[in-house]
């Protein structure tokens, strides 16, 4: 017996079929070229669980760990017999049958006499397949799409080519792959009495094959507590656990890897209960530990869990409704999906942990200040890696606090922050740094576009209308990012500022459409007119209204920059008279560490001339990064593949400058540099 709360069948033909088979036809080869050689393939180990009863003196177990490789040994089997009997190889076949279905004395009248039966979701495409007419009509099958019937008619196609090879006899060939399958694939066997605890044992061998997930070690830990505990494990599967639908199944970017989304929920929901960082890696061990030491009897714990993974997952699908009027909760999670991460989900379901009756206008006002703290990091481009732990700590520390006193707590928490992994940025630096920043070639396009509808949704607040629709609206450069031809100018100095200014923030609006390339790189008269009879969007509707009678240029950009600045600080504020200091003002590490940093500390200088690796590849270092012939870069890297036209460099060691010292030295030597005494 094949569990209800397994996990479905996952393996397939890169990964697990195609190997298989190329070890049986190994072994089959072999023994072809030498019948005394006995050549076996050891397939690893499977936990079976003797059930209390049996079925018309059958004995019955359940598969504990191994269902994986038992199903898909069946329907080779099945496939395999299926073919030799088509060969005349009828003894053979007859024998592979007996070890994928039961006598028919031992099976009583209207159940299966499948060896294997699966209670979980393959149940109907395992027996289908497995009892269906031979030849297989694969096509009309109702589960021909499953991975289950997918690896009948893969193993049919192969057992079909490998008996055509070759010159010998076919029957003789039938014969010795039936062998093969019979007697030289090596399975160990562990055998639990009906009273035995299981969990370690599988615990220890859940990696064979296609990985377990989090998800799937959490749900086998659940169930077994659950049948401790007396519960009716079916009616839980079916009632109570949230996690079979394909919303949870899909994988989410995690750092640098991809988890399924219901590991990854756990994960924070685990952070939510625990107020703990807790590493991926480490999510079954901590959901274990946490039930053993500190959480209710899983038949209480469950419900609440599926409460709050149900809340997730309605946020979720709010939040990917274009035109819906999202309440702060889905923009936030809105706002996290645009820019790549999940850090704020943890906050968002402890403050809305099942019984903690938190007020709206209270978790508006936590997320607001939380929300503050990672955009204008992020709008600066510093590092998210350290983040984490700060949600979870401000967790930790306020589990007893009053919900009122939440958005003064998590103020006054991230207010005292003056680490550079962690501070929460002040004014004057998002200011100062946005001024001139090239925030188009700097942002993805989500973040960056996020960041512009909450442009937007402030200016449409304004007058009570209702937020952008969020359908990924085009990015439009108000000047041209080919300006040359429609957009002269008098000299090599103008052009140089008027290059500087394309992609900062005040050229940049969102539009409904996008303008064809004609109309987007043409004059401004030509293209105002454009914007003016299509345009629904508050903000472009503000630049036509100043630009009534004026051209579009560079002071018109450096204006409209310092506004939308306005605009983002007011949307996500700091307190007042705070600033974000930083102790020490010095990056942790190579990663945080920019031009305008080595500039700041002396190390170099703005005007300093630097060369790539051909003498024509030249740059000069700014205040705030590299200027290659006007074309401006805030990092190395970017200033690089530039003047190579292309491909990934590391600008650090590209560039070096007259000494011959390269930019990673300077950064190496700014790094180990004392910090000032305090």
């Amino acid at each position: 017996m094949i569990p209800l709360f397994q996990r479905k069948y996952v393996w397939d033909e890169e990964d697990q079929w195609a190997p298989l088979w190329k070890d049986v036809r190994r072994i089959a080869n072999l023994t072809l070229e030498n019948p005394m050689a006995r050549p076996q393939h050891f397939m690893g180990a499977v936990v079976l669980q003797a059930q209390a009863v049996t079925t018309a003196n059958v004995p019955t177990w359940n598969v504990i760990d191994g269902q994986q490789r038992l199903t898909t040994l069946q329907l080779l089997m099945d496939a395999v017999s299926a073919v030799i009997s088509e060969r005349g190889a009828e003894k053979s076949a007859e024998q592979l049958d007996m070890l994928t279905h039961n006598p028919t004395a031992f099976v009583a009248d209207g159940e299966s006499a499948l060896k294997i039966r699966h209670l979980n979701v393959d149940r109907a495409a395992f027996s289908e397949v497995m009892e269906a007419p031979v030849p297989v009509d694969y096509v009309s099958l109702t589960h021909s799409r499953t991975l289950i019937a997918q690896c009948h008619a893969y193993m049919t196609a192969r057992a079909e080519e490998w008996l055509n090879e070759g010159e010998g006899d076919i029957a003789q060939r039938a014969t010795v792959l039936a062998d093969a399958l019979q007697s030289q694939l090596q399975l160990v066997t562990i055998e639990l009495t009906a009273e035995e605890d299981s969990q370690e044992i599988f615990e220890t061998l859940n990696a064979r094959g296609a990985p377990l997930t989090a998800a799937d070690l959490v749900r086998n830990y659940v169930f077994q507590m659950l049948d401790a505990e007396g519960a009716d494990t079916e009616k839980v599967y079916h009632q109570g656990w949230p996690f079979e639908s394909k919303f949870w199944e899909k994988e989410i970017s995690f750092g640098r890897r991809k988890v399924s989304r219901s590991s990854l929920f756990l994960n924070q929901w685990l952070v939510s209960r625990i107020g703990e960082e807790i590493s991926p890696h480490s999510t079954f061990s901590r959901f274990k530990s946490y039930v053993k030491h500190s959480g209710p009897a899983m038949t209480a714990l469950l419900p609440d869990l599926k409460q709050q993974a149900d809340l997730y997952e309605r946020w979720s699908v709010n939040a990917e409704e274009s035109s819906r009027q999202l309440d702060p909760v889905e923009m936030a999670v809105y706002r996290m999906r645009a820019s790549g991460i999940e850090l704020l989900t943890p906050l968002l379901l402890w403050l809305h942990e099942p019984g903690k009756d938190v007020d709206a206008a209270v978790v508006a006002g936590v997320i607001g200040h939380a929300e503050s703290w990672l955009y204008r990091r992020q709008l600066l481009r510093l590092s998210n890696s350290d983040l984490g732990r700060i949600v979870a700590d401000f967790i930790g520390t306020s589990s007893r606090s009053e919900p009122a006193d939440l958005p003064d707590r998590i103020q006054r928490y991230l207010r005292r922050l003056n680490a550079v992994s962690t501070y929460w940025p002040g004014d004057t630096e998002l200011r100062t740094a946005l001024i001139t920043a090239p925030v188009y070639s700097r942002f993805p396009r989500a973040r960056l576009r996020a960041f512009l509808e909450a442009v937007e949704d402030k200016y449409r607040s304004e007058t009570k209308q209702p937020q952008v629709p969020r359908t990924s609206l085009p990015i439009e450069h108000l000047l041209p990012q080919k300006w040359q031809e429609h957009w002269p100018v008098a000299d090599e100095v103008e052009a140089t500022e008027r290059q500087a200014h394309v992609n900062r923030l005040g050229n940049l609006t969102l539009l409904t459409t996008s303008l064809n390339s004609k109309v987007s790189n043409g004059a401004w008269d030509q293209k105002r007119a454009a914007l003016q009879d299509h345009n629904t969007i508050t903000m472009t509707g503000r630049v036509l209204t100043a630009t009534a009678d004026a051209a579009w240029n560079e002071e018109l950009i450096d204006k409209r920059t310092h506004t939308l600045i306005d605009a983002l600080l007011s949307i996500w504020p700091v307190p007042d008279g705070h600033e974000g200091v930083v102790a020490g003002q010095q990056p942790v590490s190579g990663d945080d560490v920019e031009i305008k940093h080595l500039v700041a500390a002396g190390l170099l200088k703005a005007g300093d001339q630097i060369v790539g690796r051909k003498p024509n590849e030249v740059g000069t270092i700014t205040e705030s990064g590299i200027d290659c012939g006007g074309n401006p870069f805030w990092s190395p890297s970017g200033a690089a593949r530039f003047v190579r036209g292309g491909g990934h460099t590391n600008g650090w060691r590209y560039w070096s400058l007259k000494d011959g010292r390269k930019l990673a030295d300077v950064r190496d030597e700014y790094l180990t540099k004392p910090e000032p005494t305090q």
